[in-house]
């Protein structure tokens, strides 16, 4: 780009602040070119480009976000992270955040569904978070909806609850309910990989669809397949 000039250059010539300065208005999302937010210091701009330092931005660092994200069923936890977009944001965005390049930097999995499983995943830059739900995921209740299919054992339904082992270690108890004919609701604390699978084939019953749609005091609530939100400040888990 002919007579072009870094992005960070243009704006400290345009506003009272340092060339460093610039450099983290724009890594922090806070400076649009001709209305669109850039990121990039590097970009190349033309003189006569409107550059806008938007009112609110700071120099402080970058608070960490945390994501809620909607896993379709058959999509590995590692390709999890390509779908998280501006397009695949669910509508009505109510945390004032703006989506940036920067809020998939160093995502941390808190607890990856199984490929074959859907549901509510977290995924977030915060370690607080992070060592809440990993460290003690143990004490961490999660809840799955199971759809089943076969003919569940006389005494399925007790043992499900407890009674049952896996990989060679009696399980703590947990609860387990029909939800109607065919689906099964599961909560229990630091559920491990394909646990849900093994109990169900314990008492005769096929595992059809598995979706987990809560974690703690997180619901998924209505988050489409596929899409992703905020956790918002007030929420907890």
């Amino acid at each position: 780009m002919p007579n072009s000039l870094r992005l960070a250059k243009r704006l400290a010539e345009l506003t009272p602040c340092s060339r460093q300065e610039a450099e983290l208005y724009i890594a922090g999302g806070w400076v649009q070119v001709d209305g669109q937010t850039i990121e990039e210091p590097g970009y190349r701009v033309q003189a006569e480009q409107k550059i806008t330092l938007l009112p609110q931005a700071s120099l402080a660092p970058a608070t960490p976000v945390t994501i809620l994200l909607h896993k379709p069923a058959g999509v590995e936890a590692a390709a999890v992270l390509r779908g998280i977009k501006a397009e695949t944001m669910a509508a009505g965005n109510r945390s004032g955040l703006t989506f940036l390049k920067r809020h998939t930097n160093n995502l941390n999995y808190t607890d990856a569904l199984e490929t074959k499983a859907s549901g509510l995943m977290v995924l977030t830059q915060d370690w607080q978070i992070s060592r809440k739900l990993v460290d003690d995921a143990i004490k961490i209740e999660q809840e799955y909806i199971v759809e089943v299919a076969g003919n569940i054992a006389p005494d399925g339904l007790a043992l499900l609850n407890h009674g049952l082992t896996f990989n060679g270690k009696a399980l703590a108890p947990v609860k387990v309910s029909w939800q109607n004919e065919t689906r099964l609701r599961f909560a229990l604390k630091g559920p491990q990989p394909f646990q849900i699978t093994h109990m169900c084939e314990k008492v005769g019953l096929t595992v059809v669809t598995l979706k987990r749609i809560r974690i703690a005091r997180i619901p998924m609530s209505s988050l489409p397949v596929g899409e992703w939100r905020y956790l918002l400040g007030y929420e907890r888990f």
